[in-house]
């Protein structure tokens, strides 16, 4: 319990704030956007978890210290404010005001980039899951698939992923004929392959080191809370109580991580991971129909968080079978 006190302790403070900003419907919006955080980046405080747990005390401390400000400032605030400012043409500050005098512009702005958005962290989470899927590992979960001839064939070459993901943004090109679409999908997988590339030049022993972890664990924070950033307008359009009620899921999404990293909770349900990069795939393609048809965060965050119960059940049963 004692990972979640300062989670508790924020909610409370942020509690507070919202009812001064909006009274008790306003504390009602921002428990619901803490609800809704959670649901979504269950999955993340898991990959996360994995990524930390290689991670030195000292940044493992950092990522809450300076992540914490990080997730809730940046990602939840200043970065839809910086997406509007780059497509509208504006500056940080003409776009703050906007935020706080005309709401509806803003909310506009972002929604009209709302597919550059999502094609950008879609593609970053799918080079996520395919970076996972197709390294060696010693456990496999969904046998029929994992453990598959065709399977182990292709995890024997190493530029798979990036295959993969170059077919389906050439798919995703080809469909859209948006060239802008295309741009911000090669973007994302470019990202991903910086964040590997510096890692592997200055990770230790294949360890991710110190800042290469945390930067990869902010751009993954980032990935995932695009859908809860825009889906949050369907609740309110002031920025402070987005930025309250998303934080707060944001702590307890850290708080979360920082638990099954001591508790070592990775290692006793050993098909946790597996789950949570299953519901990363689940989102990029969310993500991805995204685009075409609007899917809603409920049964966004009810496919994530349903991979990460199956995952947990099984690996129960898995350790009760071996202990019986």
């Amino acid at each position: 319990m004692k990972y979640f006190y300062s989670s508790f302790f924020i909610t409370l403070i942020g509690l507070v704030l919202a009812y001064f900003i909006g009274g008790f419907v306003a504390v009602y919006i921002c428990a619901l956007l803490g609800i809704l955080e959670v649901s979504l980046s269950f999955d993340n405080a898991v990959v996360n978890a994995k990524v930390l747990s290689k991670m030195s005390q000292k940044w493992q401390d950092r990522f809450i210290i300076f992540g914490i400000p990080i997730a809730v400032f940046g990602m939840r605030f200043l970065f839809p404010i910086l997406i509007v400012s780059i497509v509208a043409g504006l500056s940080m500050w003409e776009t703050f005001s906007l935020a706080l005098n005309d709401p509806d512009a803003y909310h506009a702005a972002l929604a009209a980039n709302k597919n550059q958005i999502y094609i950008f962290g879609g593609a970053f989470l799918l080079m996520v899951f395919l970076s996972f899927f197709f390294e060696e590992k010693e456990i496999s979960w969904i046998k029929f698939i994992e453990d598959s001839y065709l399977v182990k064939i292709l995890t024997q070459t190493s530029s798979m992923p990036l295959f993969i993901a170059i077919l389906v943004g050439i798919i995703i090109s080809y469909i859209t004929s948006n060239l802008s679409y295309s741009i911000t999908y090669f973007c994302g997988i470019l990202l991903h392959m910086a964040l590997n590339l510096f890692d592997e030049i200055f990770s230790n022993n294949g360890v991710k080191s110190g800042f290469m972890g945390f930067l990869y664990l902010e751009v993954l924070d980032a990935s995932f809370s695009f859908d809860g950033v825009i889906g949050a307008f369907a609740m309110s359009e002031n920025i402070f109580i987005i930025m309250i009620g998303l934080g707060i899921g944001a702590m307890f999404v850290r708080s979360l991580t920082l638990f099954m990293v001591h508790k070592k909770t990775l290692e006793s349900f050993r098909y946790l991971e597996h789950g949570a990069h299953y519901a990363i795939l689940a989102l990029a393609i969310i993500m991805f129909i995204n685009i075409f048809h609007e899917v809603s965060e409920a049964l966004t965050g009810t496919i994530g968080f349903g991979f990460i119960v199956l995952a947990f059940v099984c690996s129960l049963v898995a350790n009760r079978r071996e202990n019986g």
